[in-house]
């Protein structure tokens, strides 16, 4: 087993070597994907192998030397860690799985990577051409069940539509929003010879990935920036995936504008920066969400106006000009309709904008949020991250995260209670830091997740904070963990409850807790079992030296937390009120 473990990482960046031109030669088409997925600079996947996909994991096997393939435990585990690795990475993940379902569990990561702008490539085996539609041993339309879920995929039932398609798909994907894009190739496609070239795709008719700017409409964001009296910035992962963190700081500090990020924005700006004003959303910062209802000019720049960041839509800024700038057309006055609508990459627009804006301060404005977080703060953040019970609180983990690693750390979030916290109390100091499930909200992402993100971040801390349920729906994944010597830190903070649902069941439900407890096993053991260093806090005379321990160590590490069963996340937006109707207790 030594021989199998620690070998991976060590050999992918040696994977890189130029391959033999195949142009002119006749190949299979199972050999062609290969060759398309090392034209496209593809040196690392993710997947599962199975009947339908047998010729492309034949030809994987003779390609070793150039491309590494991580064997899950699970496709939806896959696709998972394809996600990770392309959030931190920027670049396309790649997932692979055979028919039936195998292609069937790739469908929730296809949806997390369609909500969250996340570019992967999935490839799937098929049954022969000749049987499709005979409902022949693990066939799927698997074509029509993701068509909702990606945004193209395509079923190739031919050999020699492999290049071409596969371009396309990896243009599609990365291009413009970028998105998940689901190949399905039938079992005769592999296996059939034809005559191989590939040429990169750089454009598609009909589809235009990034509007042009409209400088009239650039000038009219300017004037209405100029003359606010109360702008508030709300940006999203669009300022990340469109590579403009340096734009927004710049555009914050010389008009001296507070700026709060959504879930996805997160670490788009330093969380200490003085004009950072905290998070907005259902448990986002009183004073961000508050104020939304008092700015005379909100500026939303690479976000869509979720749900759970608008709260009400019949409330919502209403005493506000909007300006959205956003590359998605679909999504501009599809929730909050734009005084003024700069289409365009968020790195371009704001390029073009920034020489238009004068500077300015807005002090008495800053003051304002400033006020408001005191208030948050004695409400409830300073017993959160210093408390006075005994039981330890989730914000005090975090904290101690922070600490010891300096703020560097990529942090990887499940979906719950823990994931908001996280996202409230995590600092950042580099972009491409945070990475959770924003708008599919799927438990069991982050440990496949931080899977990839550790594979696409090699030199940085990752750190996989997930509560226990959500642990339980892909703990398998240790397996990879384990087998390739990955040194992710996994830390569940276990409340022995599906913690998001008992605190709405509290609030909301009379406190009727109906399939809410958890009957845990030994986590500990479990992470030994895959000879994982694992240790389990339940005091906090032990949490910071255990923590430090953590980041410490060069190796794979897991730690539970114990915490409070009954600690709610405040502040909170009851669902369908406004954002000024926040609640601190």
């Amino acid at each position: 087993m030594e021989g199998v473990r620690g070998r991976t990482m060590e050999t992918i960046k040696e994977k890189k070597k130029q391959t033999p031109s195949t142009t002119g030669l006749k190949i299979s088409g199972a050999e062609a994907i290969i060759h398309c997925l090392l034209a496209e600079g593809v040196d690392l996947i993710y997947g599962y192998p199975g009947g339908a996909i047998m010729p492309v994991y034949d030809e994987l096997y003779k390609f070793q030397d150039k491309l590494t393939h991580i064997l899950t435990r699970h496709e939806q585990g896959a696709t998972h860690a394809a996600q990770g690795y392309a959030r931190v990475s920027g670049r396309v993940g790649v997932a692979i799985a055979t028919s039936g379902p195998g292609a069937t569990n790739l469908v929730t990561g296809l949806a997390d990577a369609q909500i969250d702008s996340t570019p992967m490539v999935c490839i799937t085996g098929q049954v022969g051409s000749h049987l499709l539609g005979s409902d022949a041993f693990q066939e799927t339309d698997i074509v029509g069940i993701s068509t909702p879920v990606t945004k193209w995929n395509y079923q190739i039932t031919k050999a020699s539509e492999i290049p071409t398609i596969l371009a396309k798909a990896f243009y599609i994907a990365r291009s413009g929003r970028p998105g998940p894009v689901l190949i399905d190739i039938t079992k005769d496609a592999q296996f059939d010879t034809f005559e191989f070239s590939y040429e990169k795709c750089t454009g598609v008719r009909s589809y235009n990935p990034v509007p042009k700017p409209d400088i009239s409409k650039i000038e009219a964001a300017a004037e209405l920036i100029n003359c606010a009296k109360k702008p508030f910035i709300v940006y999203g992962q669009g300022v990340i995936l469109g590579q403009a963190e340096k734009e927004l700081k710049t555009l914050v500090e010389k008009a001296g504008i507070p700026a709060a990020w959504t879930i996805l924005g997160l670490s788009a700006m330093d969380t200490d920066h003085p004009l950072n004003v905290g998070m907005v959303g259902m448990h986002g910062n009183y004073g961000p969400n508050v104020l939304t209802n008092e700015c005379d000019l909100l500026i939303a720049i690479g976000m869509r106006f979720d749900d759970r960041v608008t709260g009400s839509l019949d409330t919502y800024a209403k005493q506000a000009k909007v300006i959205h700038f956003e590359i998605d057309p679909a999504e501009v006055n599809k929730n909050v309709k734009a005084d003024v609508t700069v289409l365009g990459n968020a790195k371009e627009t704001l390029q073009l904008l920034l020489p238009k804006i004068k500077e300015n301060s807005h002090e008495a404005w800053h003051n304002e949020f400033k006020k408001k977080y005191e208030i948050e703060f004695n409400e409830v953040i300073k017993e959160e991250l210093n408390p006075t019970k005994d039981g330890l609180t989730m914000a005090e983990v975090i904290k101690e995260i922070n600490i010891a690693s300096n703020n560097s750390a990529i942090i990887v979030t499940d979906v719950g209670q823990h994931q908001m916290v996280a996202c409230r109390y995590a600092k950042f100091n580099q972009t491409k830091s945070n990475v959770t499930s924003g708008g599919l909200g799927t438990m069991g992402f982050a440990l496949p997740a931080a899977i990839g993100a550790k594979m696409g971040a090699m030199d940085r801390e990752v750190v996989a904070i997930i509560g226990d349920g959500g642990y339980q729906m892909t703990i398998q994944e240790l397996g990879v963990i384990f087998q390739h010597n990955l040194a992710v830190k996994i830390v569940v903070l276990n409340n022995d409850h599906l913690g998001m649902v008992r605190q709405w069941q509290e609030l909301f439900f009379e406190s009727r807790y109906a399939s809410t407890v958890m009957v845990n096993p030994d986590f500990v053991k479990i992470a030994e079992g895959y000879h994982i260093e694992a240790k389990r806090v339940s005091e906090r005379k032990d949490l910071k030296t255990t923590v430090q321990e953590m980041m410490a160590s060069k190796k794979p590490y897991f730690l539970e937390v114990k915490v409070e069963k009954e600690d709610n996340v405040f502040p909170m937006i009851p669902t369908g009120a406004s954002v000024s109707d926040i609640r601190l207790k």
